[in-house]
């Protein structure tokens, strides 16, 4: 740190301390430290991505002011971006950026909302801006997109249509799944693999939203043959959520006459839902036979295994170590979907960031209180471990330890019994927090204080007894 650039930045505090509240100005500005004064520019380092974009969102006026104020209207300001801390090996990696300068995030969704206040079929040629317009993110690709059991099929398959489009038997691909398994990244991954091909084809990636929104403008604006030849253009169509088309007769009468142009023109259509073809409701028949005609994979939620590769590959990405204890416990306990556990590792990297301090198990617990489902009621685990473990006068740590002391496994089959009653975790996760057994041992621990309840009343007045107190904290 140079004296000028610390004496020019102790001037933009005072500036920056008469516009901002005590608290932002104490989370937001005093962990900044100042790197280096070259001639009107000042370089500051901040913490993380996050704490940059975070300024560049909500403080850029105030910094633009401060340096104006400091340095005068050709002041400049850049940060540099903290991505590794380093050790005592190696000298911390950061990464610059001049203020103002559109982050990742932040230009896509900027590019997103310029790509949907206008239509595609304005354009009067497919000229070389078109080929530009395929609304696909980046950062979805094969590359950063996880294979396991659950998603084997659908990748392969995706993989072979990017590989040769239109040609394969995979036309139409559909891809289905519930919410938050990978079937947008997966789809987005084939167009990106595509637009950046060897062969320059035109990739489009659609909501049926907004396929179905630009057609209504079409009709009012009288440009319906403006749109359809659009789309007839189309090289490549990637149509997400297809299912909400359901009901829109005169949506879906364009969408069938637009499909059969692209299916006989050897062009690749990529449709996601949320149910296979046969289950969809409100689609008329003769579009749903044509969804059948190529290829139908399915998407699971990812096991274990694919959960912890997918914490890795995020953590990797981001430039952030976590401990494996914590890597295992979001994956066991994240058990529900893909988004739901990026959230996860989304909340986890900006509390560490913001609070500046290091992610352990205790801040992962902390976090997943406050946002899955099942932790977020006052009963999970580790409070029915507790309440059981007082009820029957036996340390905590038993209950997860190997002992088969009687009184000890009745007070984990207990345990387990109320984990599986009251919370939403599934056999396997219960399972790891009672010290790694597997979901077999609580299937009998179930059945076994079933089968106690009906035989023993003694022990279903006990069960029935701490049955009240779980459920009156669950209110």
């Amino acid at each position: 740190m140079s004296s000028e650039a610390k004496a020019v930045w102790d001037e933009c505090l005072r500036v920056i301390e008469e516009h901002v509240n005590e608290q932002s100005f104490s989370t937001w500005f005093k962990p900044i430290n100042p790197v280096r004064l070259d001639g009107s520019a000042l370089t500051i380092q901040v913490p993380s991505q996050f704490f940059y974009e975070w300024l560049e969102d909500n403080y850029v006026q105030v910094l633009k002011l401060a340096i104006k104020n400091t340095l005068g209207p050709n002041g400049k300001l850049e940060y540099a971006v903290v991505v590794d801390r380093g050790n005592s090996q190696n000298q911390p990696y950061v990464v610059s950026y001049p203020q103002g300068n559109i982050s990742p995030n932040k230009k896509k969704n900027a590019d997103k909302a310029e790509q949907e206040s206008r239509s595609p079929f304005d354009m009067k040629s497919l000229d070389s801006d078109a080929l530009l317009q395929s609304n696909l993110n980046p950062n979805y690709t094969f590359n950063s997109y996880i294979e396991g059991d659950c998603n084997r099929l659908a990748r392969s398959a995706g993989y072979a249509v990017a590989t040769k489009p239109g040609v394969t038997s995979f036309n139409p691909l559909m891809v289905y799944g519930g919410v938050g398994l990978g079937k947008t990244h997966l789809i987005q991954a084939i167009g990106n693999e595509i637009k950046n091909g060897p062969e320059e084809k035109f990739v489009l990636y659609v909501s049926s939203e907004k396929f179905v929104n630009q057609f209504m403008d079409s009709i009012k604006d009288g440009n319906v043959k403006s749109f359809t030849n659009f789309y007839m253009q189309v090289d490549v169509l990637i149509i997400d959520d297809i299912q909400f088309l359901a009901g829109k007769d005169r949506t879906q009468e364009m969408f069938f006459h637009i499909f059969n142009h692209l299916h006989q023109s050897k062009k690749q259509i990529i449709m996601t839902s949320d149910c296979p073809p046969k289950d969809l409701k409100g689609l008329e028949e003769r579009l749903l036979s044509r969804f059948k005609w190529g290829l139908t994979a399915d998407l699971h939620m990812p096991d274990f295994e694919t959960r912890v590769a997918i914490i890795k590959r995020k953590m990797q990405s981001e430039g952030i170590y976590i401990p494996d204890d914590v890597i295992e416990y979001l994956a066991y306990t994240v058990d529900t979907n893909i988004r739901e556990l990026e959230g996860v590792l989304i909340s986890l990297i900006a509390h560490a960031s913001l609070n500046r301090v290091e992610i352990d198990l205790g801040l992962a617990k902390t976090i997943m209180k406050n946002i899955v489902k099942d932790i977020e009621t006052e009963v999970g685990i580790d409070f029915i471990q507790k309440t059981v473990s007082d009820y029957y006068g036996i340390k905590l740590d038993d209950l997860k330890a190997k002992t088969r002391k009687k009184e000890i496994v009745v007070a984990r089959q207990v345990a387990m019994y109320f984990s599986k009653e009251f919370t939403n975790h599934s056999l396997k996760s219960i399972g790891y927090h009672f010290g790694g057994r597997d979901h077999s041992t609580v299937i009998h621990a179930v059945q076994t204080v079933n089968d106690l309840m009906e035989t023993d009343t003694a022990f279903r007045n006990a069960i029935n007894e701490q049955r009240k107190k779980f459920k009156m904290r669950s209110y």
